[in-house]
C-alpha cells in the first residue's frame, strides 16, 4: 500500500562562494598548496602575485547577456553538511623533539600505492593476459589492511556478470597463492589466523621456537588468541620459558601487513606541515599561519579590461556574447576563490586564537594536567561560528608550539567533576588509567571493575562502562588479553 503525503521541509541554501569556503576550510596547509595550482591551472583569470590595483566593478547591466544557470545555480545545505565531523577525541599527541628545528617538516615516505606495488608485482609473476586481469581483480578486492575479505566463490560470480569471465574457485586459489606470495608477507590472507601463518611459513621452521609458533597458530588458535597459555603448554607439554618465545615469534608479526605500505597517515611515513605557527615572546603568545608554500593570488588584469572594453562596446558584446559570458564566469570565479581563500584564513585564525585563550594555562608549557574541558560548542560560542564550522577548522590540523606539534583535536575532551566540586578533563582520567595500566602486574592484570575502584578511590566518580570505553579510546584490550608470562 502505497502512503502519500504531503510535508514542507526548510532548507538552507548556499551560494557557490559559500560551498567554495566551506570546501576550503576543510584543506589542511600540507595540500593547500596543491588545491591553489589546481585552480591556477584551470582558471586563466587567476594569477600569482600581489594585488596591485583593486579591479574596477564591471557594468555588468550594459552587457545584455543572460546570466549562465551555472552562475545562478544554489545548493541545498544538506548535499554538503548532512553529516558533522565530529572530532575524534583519541589521537595521540604527534611531537617533535626539542632539539628539532622549529619549522623543519617532518620527512616524507613517498612511492606507489599498496595496490598499484602488488600489481606490479603479480605482473612479474603471471604467464598470461588472463592472469594477469584475474589477478588484478582480485588485489582490487584486497583491502588497505592487506586482507582479502570477498569470498572467493563470490568474484567467480562477479567477473561471470560483470566482466563476462568464466572462471572457477580452482584457478582463482591458484592464483591468490601467487598472491600471498607477495611482499609484504601475509597479504591477501582471508583472516588473521592465515595472515600469520604465511608470515611465520617464511621463517625457518627448523628454529624449535617457530616450530612451536606454527604448531600453535594451526591447532591453537583460539586458545592463543584467548590468552588460555596454560592450555596450550599443557597440550605441547612444554615450560613457561618455550611458551614465552611463541608469544615473541607472534609480536614480531605484522597483523595488518597492507599499512607497511598503504598508510599515509601512519607516524612513520606522515609529511605533518603545521596549519599554524605558535611563538612565545616576552609579550605572550604570537599566532599565525603557516602560509609559506601558499602563493598570493590576484585576478589577471588583461581579462578584466577584455570584459570593461565589451561593457563599452555594445555592438561588440552582442556579437561576442560567448566569449563575454567566458570571461566573466571566469572572472567570477577567480575572485570567488580570493574571497574564499580570505575567509578561510579568517576562520582559521579566529577559531585558534578561541582555542588559545581557552587553553592559555596549557600552551604555557604544554602539560597536559592545565588542559581544561573543552568541546566544539565551547569554541563556537566564543567564535559565534557553527559547530560544524570549528569541527572543520579542527580536523585534521595541526599547530606547532615550543614544545611539539599537535592535532587540533588534541585540545578538545569532555569533562566531570572530582568528589570535591572540580572539574576535571577525561584526559586527566586517561592519564592516571594509563599511569595504573603500565605499572601493573601483567601476571594479573587489572580489570573494568578494579579501574574503577582506584578511580573512584581518588575522587572520581565514575562507572565502569564508562571506564571501559576511556580504556578502548585509548587501545588497550580487557585485562584478559593483557595477561603475559615472565
Amino acid at each position: 500500500m502505497l502512503d502519500q503525503r504531503l510535508q514542507q521541509k526548510l532548507l538552507q541554501k548556499l551560494s557557490p562562494q559559500q560551498i567554495q569556503m566551506i570546501k576550503l576550510l576543510e584543506v589542511p596547509a600540507m595540500q593547500m598548496e596543491q588545491r591553489i595550482k589546481k585552480e591556477l591551472e584551470e582558471n586563466p583569470a587567476l594569477e600569482e602575485g600581489p594585488d596591485d590595483d583593486e579591479v574596477q566593478g564591471e557594468e555588468e547591466e550594459d552587457i545584455d547577456v543572460e546570466q549562465d544557470e551555472r552562475d545562478q545555480e544554489e545548493f541545498a545545505l544538506d548535499d554538503y553538511l548532512n553529516d558533522e565531523d565530529i572530532p575524534d577525541y583519541r589521537l595521540q599527541v604527534n611531537n617533535t623533539s626539542k632539539d628539532e628545528e622549529r619549522r623543519d617538516e617532518i620527512p616524507y615516505a613517498s612511492g606507489s600505492s599498496f595496490h598499484e606495488n602488488l600489481t606490479s608485482q603479480f605482473n612479474l609473476r603471471s604467464d598470461t593476459e588472463r592472469e594477469d586481469i584475474l589477478g588484478e581483480y582480485i588485489i582490487g578486492n584486497i583491502d588497505d589492511d592487506g586482507y582479502l575479505r570477498r569470498e572467493v566463490e563470490n568474484m567467480v560470480d562477479d567477473l561471470a556478470f560483470l566482466q563476462n569471465i568464466t572462471t572457477d574457485t580452482e584457478e582463482l586459489n591458484a592464483i591468490l597463492k601467487i598472491i600471498q606470495d607477495l611482499e609484504p608477507a601475509g597479504v591477501g590472507a582471508r583472516d588473521l589466523r592465515e595472515c600469520l601463518l604465511l608470515q611465520i611459513e617464511r621463517k625457518d621452521i627448523s628454529v624449535r621456537s617457530v616450530a612451536l609458533t606454527k604448531t600453535v597458530l594451526s591447532d591453537y588458535f583460539e586458545e592463543f588468541s584467548r590468552r588460555h597459555y596454560e592450555k596450550i603448554m599443557a597440550k605441547l607439554m612444554i615450560g613457561e620459558e618455550e611458551m614465552k618465545s611463541i608469544i615473541d615469534e607472534v609480536l614480531k608479526l605484522n597483523p595488518k601487513p597492507g599499512g607497511v605500505v598503504s598508510d599515509p597517515y601512519s607516524r612513520s611515513a606522515q609529511h605533518i606541515i603545521p596549519d599554524f605557527l605558535l611563538d612565545q615572546t616576552d609579550n605572550g603568545f604570537e599566532l599565525s599561519l603557516n602560509n609559506r608554500n601558499i602563493p598570493e593570488l590576484k585576478v589577471n588584469r588583461g581579462y578584466s579590461e577584455m570584459l570593461e572594453s565589451y561593457s563599452r562596446d555594445k555592438a561588440a558584446g552582442k556579437q561576442n556574447r560567448d566569449a563575454i559570458m567566458f570571461v566573466k564566469q571566469k572572472l567570477d570565479a577567480a575572485k570567488w576563490f580570493i574571497d574564499a581563500i580570505r575567509q578561510r584564513q579568517n576562520t582559521l585564525l579566529l577559531t585558534m586564537n578561541a582555542i588559545l585563550e581557552y587553553q592559555k594555562e596549557y600552551f604555557v608549557e604544554g602539560d597536559d594536567t592545565k588542559l581544561r574541558p573543552m568541546i566544539l560548542k565551547d569554541v563556537a560560542e566564543m567564535t559565534g561560528l557553527d559547530i560544524s564550522t570549528v569541527s572543520r577548522v579542527a580536523n585534521s590540523k595541526y599547530i606547532q608550539t615550543h614544545f611539539g606539534i599537535y592535532p587540533l583535536k588534541f585540545f578538545f575532551s569532555e569533562g566531570m567533576q572530582t568528589d570535591g566540586g572540580d572539574e576535571v578533563s577525561t584526559r586527566e582520567i586517561k592519564r592516571i588509567l594509563q599511569e595504573c595500566l603500565g605499572n601493573e602486574d601483567k601476571r594479573r592484570p587489572l580489570t573494568d571493575e578494579k579501574l574503577t575502584e582506584i578511580l573512584q578511590e581518588k575522587g572520581y566518580q565514575i562507572a565502569r562502562r564508562t571506564v571501559a570505553k576511556y580504556r578502548e579510546q585509548l587501545n588497550i584490550p580487557v585485562a584478559r588479553m593483557r595477561k603475559e608470562i615472565k
